[in-house]
């Protein structure tokens, strides 16, 4: 099988290509590196430096010319730091995914796997003991403001309880980079339908693991902990850290992409599927920032600062089961273990 692999120098691509190699199949590197995501990190050998958003172009069409599957992980990531963001997850997220698609179809390449994010579902799942299933509204700035984190039924004003959310659960996208992870997958599906083509979305839950972007808002929340331990300094925890979120390790992530890779290259009839990618291991925000903490050997405990992000959510925790038995994944990296490791893994400078 020949993957052309785009975002093929992130700490994302970079275990996926890894693992394909080791399987035997033939990988075709492209990627843009962001100074966001890669700093002044060094192109590996034999990645292309191109820009997704020109997929159109004749270098383009000569990389696709042979392809099997396309594996599409290039984005710009984060919850978006600022209004101002909104343009670039548009430019790099949609309108790259929409000119890598229309430049597959003119090329006959009609399999696509796809890096999707939890960010989709928005809030994740709620019940309410008399009520049942609640989907409440947006928190509002001001209850916020006065400490009050949590989701209330929205006909009681109870208390709700998170539940795991399955994959055909509604997708309500709070941020500006959720919308843009939402629009991609809106985009694929809609290629499946007007190309015959087969397409597998990723959602993602929070990644982890070495090579992660160091000291910038726009990469993962454990590897800002892990930066602000290098720096000396205790891991600062957003709202009272009872978030509750499902951390998954990269080389988990990389092999359901293999899993992903290999069930839409081979499959016959055309059709889109997304899957949950995650440890199936809920764990609270402070609790990670702890578990990284003791990675380093340090007697320190988080500082929970009682800030928060409008676009946040509270509670996220995925259901893995589709993704067990569909694809036949499950993560082998438990969070403890895998966070206490990440706290001296090596990072992206």
């Amino acid at each position: 099988m020949r993957v052309l692999l785009t975002g093929a120098a992130g700490f994302i691509g970079t275990a996926i290509g890894q693992q394909l190699v080791t399987a035997g199949h033939e990988v075709v590197g492209v990627d843009l590196m962001l100074d966001s995501a890669h700093g002044s990190a060094v192109p590996p050998d034999g990645v292309h430096l191109m820009d997704v958003r020109e997929a159109a172009s004749d270098e383009w069409a000569d990389l696709l010319r042979g392809t099997d599957v396309v594996c599409h992980q290039a984005a710009l990531v984060g919850a978006g730091v600022r209004v101002g963001d909104l343009p670039a997850y548009a430019s790099h997220n949609d309108l790259g995914t929409t000119a890598l698609l229309a430049a597959m179809h003119e090329a006959g390449v009609d399999r696509l796997v796809l890096a999707s994010s939890m960010v989709v579902y928005g809030e994740g799942r709620y019940t309410c003991p008399d009520h049942g299933a609640q989907q409440p509204p947006a928190r509002e700035v001001a209850t916020l403001e006065g400490g009050d984190f949590e989701n209330h039924c929205p006909v009681c004003d109870g208390s709700l309880a998170w539940a795991l959310v399955p994959e055909d659960a509604r997708l309500d996208p709070r941020s500006s980079y959720a919308a843009s992870k939402l629009a991609q997958e809106h985009y694929a599906s809609s290629w499946v339908r007007q190309a015959g083509a087969g397409a597998v979305a990723l959602r993602y839950h929070n990644v982890y693991g070495p090579g992660m972007p160091r000291d910038t808002p726009y990469s993962g929340v454990a590897a800002m902990f892990r930066s602000s331990l290098e720096r000396g300094e205790r891991p600062q925890v957003f709202e009272d850290g009872g978030q509750v979120r499902d951390f998954v390790h990269v080389d988990d992530v990389a092999r359901a992409n293999v899993l992903a890779l290999e069930q839409v290259a081979s499959e016959a009839t055309p059709r889109f599927a997304a899957y949950n990618v995650c440890s199936g291991t809920p764990i609270t925000i402070l609790d990670v920032a702890r578990q990284v903490t003791a990675g380093t050997g340090r007697d320190l405990e988080p500082e929970v600062t009682g800030g928060f992000r409008p676009g946040d959510v509270r509670h996220v925790v995925a259901s893995p089961e589709l993704a067990a038995s569909a694809l036949g994944f499950r993560a082998g990296v438990d969070p403890a273990t895998g966070l206490a490791a990440f706290a001296t893994a090596p990072l992206r400078t």
